[in-house]
Order: structure tokens, then sequence, then C-alpha cells
């Protein structure tokens, strides 16, 4: 159980992302499942509300003719028994019948067979039909009341009946009862298809359509009028494109063997539900990725400032360590030195020369942390001037031959054969530069304590090389050699202490002198570093990148 609170720690950042991804996951999962249903429940919606639409249609439609047929066809059984059918020709002048081709009664007063006259729309009046279709179609569809008032019989107070048995002659027919409820007449319509067509039909097409579909839905609608032989009667739009329908109606009441249809030429509610559940579920998708993005940028921020902090934490324990180490010599050749135990003036002189070199040594480090300090806040500033890139060379060997000293080191400093021209530089950070690879080398050294300096001329450039035989590098690490609290995490670096900014400084030195600095290096067989200085164009001093 002991190492479960160590796993947790270590693997903190993990976890948390498991812990965010999973329910993000399962919340997708249930939206997958949701959206499925809704893509299921969009289509049914979608057909009702199509069918809804056609029962409007056909609602308005036999509202419009049964209210036309019991306004004008409701007459009073005395106009047959007392033999003034010519008041219900008046009526129907006074107050014309919209949709009616034509207009007639069938009286059984005065002949048993039945008397059918027709209104004359030209004078007003009811005379006798002639011989004709549309005679033989009112006889048929009167069938049934002829033969109740041949018989007799009592009927039930009647309804509206329509006759469709000849579709050029379309009837609507009124069967009127006295106060015994025996059939007297007949008021019937014959309906006009050219009105029903051209005019009824577009008008409440066009009226229903906005109570049920939105303007941008309206645009992609077709609705499809067509007769008994599957001709198409209207469409709207006309010339629309042909489609299979999506939802299909017969007409109630009236014209019931034609059919009313809907369709989308460019989508079926099918596919329109299917089009939504692609739509959401990309939706979806995009907002997951963009939240999994965010989550792994903050993560990756996390992890970074972690990872920050704990080089930090490491590059406060060296730093403390590094200087404990210089004050520690410091103080114990000062302490020999005032107890009088130092037995000769040359040892005197020898551990003055240690402590100096400790001293300096302790003033690189702080030089560094400060340097980085000034760096990071853009404050850091440089003394440019002309100068010798050989003598700073040479000073700091100089400087740091009594580091080398006690280690045994030796120090191999390799010259061209000719002069080498001055640059412009800071003579300062130069030596630095110079003194934080050296101290590297002394630092990852290995069994060969040998350090090779080199200054030549190439290709327009100044080149100072530093090669030591130490641990090396491995190649996926010298990339990162240069970033800021970086140390290689393999070799001696758990043995030796370093600050992890000395690289960094080194490099950003080199930077503001306008040149670069590469590395060589193999394990096991040592590094070379590499600076290039551009030297200056002729007849003029090469200026500085950077610095003030």
């Amino acid at each position: 159980m002991a190492g479960i609170p160590g796993f947790l720690k270590r693997h903190t950042l993990q976890i948390g992302f498991v812990a965010v991804l999973a329910p993000l996951v399962v919340l997708l999962c249930l939206q997958f499942v949701w959206l499925g249903r809704l893509e299921r429940a969009s289509a049914i919606a979608q057909k009702a509300s199509l069918s809804n639409y056609l029962e409007a249609v056909g609602t308005e439609v036999q509202y419009f003719y049964r209210a036309a047929a019991e306004r004008s066809l409701n007459l009073p059984a005395a106009f047959f028994t007392q033999g003034r059918l010519e008041r219900a020709a008046a009526e129907w002048q006074k107050k014309p019948v919209e949709g009616a081709r034509l207009l007639f009664i069938v009286d059984y007063t005065h002949d048993r067979f039945g008397n059918i006259l027709i209104h004359d729309p030209q004078d007003g009046t009811l005379r006798t039909a002639p011989a004709s279709d549309e005679s033989l179609a009112i006889v048929v569809a009167c069938t049934p009341w002829q033969m109740a008032s041949l018989a007799g019989r009592r009927v039930a107070p009647p309804a509206l009946a329509v006759d469709e048995r000849s579709p050029e002659h379309r009837i609507v027919v009124n069967p009127i009862t006295d106060e015994a409820s025996h059939i007297v007449g007949v008021a019937g319509i014959i309906l006009d298809e050219d009105y029903f067509r051209t005019r009824l039909l577009p008008s409440v097409i066009a009226r229903a359509l906005p109570r049920f579909f939105p303007d941008a839905a309206r645009d992609e609608l077709v609705v499809t009028v067509r007769d008994a032989r599957g001709g198409v009667i209207m469409m709207t739009p006309p010339g629309a494109e042909e489609g299979a329908a999506a939802v299909t109606r017969r007409f109630p009441f009236v014209f019931e063997d034609w059919t009313v249809s809907l369709h989308s030429p460019r989508s079926t509610p099918e596919r329109w539900a299917r089009a939504n559940f692609a739509f959401n579920m990309t939706l979806s998708g995009l907002l997951a990725i963009v939240l999994m993005g965010g989550i792994l940028l903050s993560l990756r921020s996390a992890s970074r400032a972690v990872k920050l902090s704990q080089m930090k934490s490491d590059f406060v324990s060296n730093v403390s360590h590094e200087l404990r180490t210089p004050l520690a010599s410091i103080r114990v050749f000062a302490e020999l030195l005032r107890l009088g135990r130092v037995p000769s003036p040359e040892k005197v002189r020898e551990y003055g020369e240690y402590i100096e070199a400790e001293g300096r040594r302790l003033t690189r480090l702080i030089d560094n942390i400060l340097d980085f300090a000034r760096i990071e806040s853009g404050r850091k500033s440089y003394t440019f001037v002309h100068g010798d890139l050989q003598e700073v060379v040479a000073a700091t060997l100089r400087t740091f031959e009594v580091h080398l000293r006690p280690s045994g080191f030796s120090v191999r400093f390799d010259l061209p054969a000719d002069p080498l021209p001055s640059i412009v530089l800071d003579p300062d950070a130069i030596g630095q530069a110079l003194h934080n690879l050296l101290d590297n080398a002394v630092k990852y050294s290995g069994p060969v304590k040998e350090i090779a300096v080199r200054l030549a001329r190439e290709d327009g450039d100044l080149v100072l090389a530093v090669q030591d035989h130490g641990i090396g590098i491995p190649r996926e690490e010298q990339g990162r050699i240069f970033e800021r609290f970086h140390r290689v995490s393999t070799g001696l670096v758990h043995e030796v202490q370093g600050s992890g900014l000395g690289l960094s400084i080194v490099e950003h030195i080199v930077q503001v002198h306008g040149g670069r600095i590469t590395v060589a290096s193999e394990p096991g067989r040592g590094s070379t570093f590499v600076i290039r200085l551009p030297l200056p164009p002729r007849g003029g001093a090469a200026a500085p990148h950077g610095g003030r």
C-alpha cells in the first residue's frame, strides 16, 4: 500500500487527465445515443408535420364545399309542398354559390319519378332539365331518394351526400323531408372542377404553408395534386422537380379520388433527420476536440510548471552546494593561516592563491546567477570594445589555471600561425562564457584530464573551440543543453552539482555578439563546443546584435 501514494504523486497529471477524459467520453457516448433517438423522433415529427399540413388542406377544402352546400341546399319542405320552388331560384340568384357549375332541384311532390329543374343564372329561373349527361348524372345521384319517395318510407333526418361516380359531374345533394319524414325533393350542386383546380386549391395550399413551415423550409417543399389516373393536376411551385412523395392524402368529402402529396426534391424526412444528426455529432465532436485541446494545453502548462518548479528546486539545491564548496575551502585555508600552522612562506603564498582562486570561482557563480536574472528581466548590459580575442582567452586560462592544478588537469592552447584580427567584443562576457565551458569540462571529465582550447579563423569567423575527453552528451539531449536549468539526466549528473545556467548564459553571450555556438559530442568520448564570432567587414567593425 505504501507504493500507491507514491504512484499517485508521480502520475498526478496523468490521473487528472484520465479523470477529465473519462466523463467526457461517457458524455459523448450518451450524447450519441440521445442524438440517435432524436434523429428517429425528428423523422417522425417531420412526417407528422407534413401529414398535418395535408390534413389541413383537405379540411379546408371540405369546409368550403360543405358550408356552401349547407348554405344553399338547405331548402324548406314548404317550397316543394306549396309549389314555391321559384323562391329557391331567387335565393340562388341573389347569393351565387362559389364552386358550383350547376344548381338543381328534383321535385317528388308533382312527379313520383321526380321532376328535374335546373337553375338558369341568366334570368334566375328554374327550367326543366334537357336530356343530357348532366341529367343522367343527377338521376343516378338521386336514385336512393327516388326509391324512398316511391316506397313512401320514412327516412332519418338526411345529411349531405356526395356522388362522384361520374368524375365529369361531381354532385352534392341534400334530401328534403316533410314533417312526417317523407322525401319531398332533393336540392343539389354539380361542382365546377375548373374552379377547384385553378382557384380554390392554389389559394388553400398557399394559405396553409406559412402555418406549418418557416420560409426556409417552404422553399424546399413541393405540393402535388393528382387525379384518379395519377395525372398531375397542379404542382406548387410550377415546374418543380418531381420526386417520391414523403406523405400522400386523399381529399375528404369531394374529389375523393384525387390525392395531394408533399415532398422535397433535395431532402426526405429521414435524410433531413440524418443531416441534423450528422451536424449535431460534428458540432459535439468539434466541441469535444476544443475541450480536449484546452485540457491538454492546461495539463501541458501544469506539467511544465511542475517541471520548472522541480528544476528551480534542483537549481537552489545545486547552487547552495556550489556556494558551500568554495566557502568551505576558503574557511579551511583562512583558519590554517590564522592559527599559524603554515610552515613556510611558499605555503602561505600557495594557500593565498587557493583562497583567491576559490573567491574568483565564487564570484563567477554569483555572476552567473545575477547575469541570468538580468537576462530574464531584459536588464543585462554589455560593454563592447575593440579587442583581441586571443588576449581575452589567454587571460581567462591564466585565471582558471589555479582551479585546474589541484585536479591534475592540463590545458593545451592551440593558436593559428597568423595573428588574428581584432573584433568588437565585451572581454568580461567572453571570458565568462569560456570560463563556463572550462568549468563544465572539468566537472564532467573522464579518465583523460586534458582540455584543448583552439583559436582559428574559418570562413569569415573567429572560432573558439573547447574540447574535453569527458563523459559526452547523448544525441537526444544535445538539442536541449542550452535551455535554462536543464541538466543531462544520465552519466555523472547525479554525482556532480551544477546550476544548469552555465550553457544558457554562454549561448546568450555568443548570440549578443552576433555569433553562434554548436556542440559535437559522443557519449564516452567527450564533447567539443565551438563558438563562432563574425569578423568585421573590410573597412569597418562588426556590430554586435544585442546588449546595451
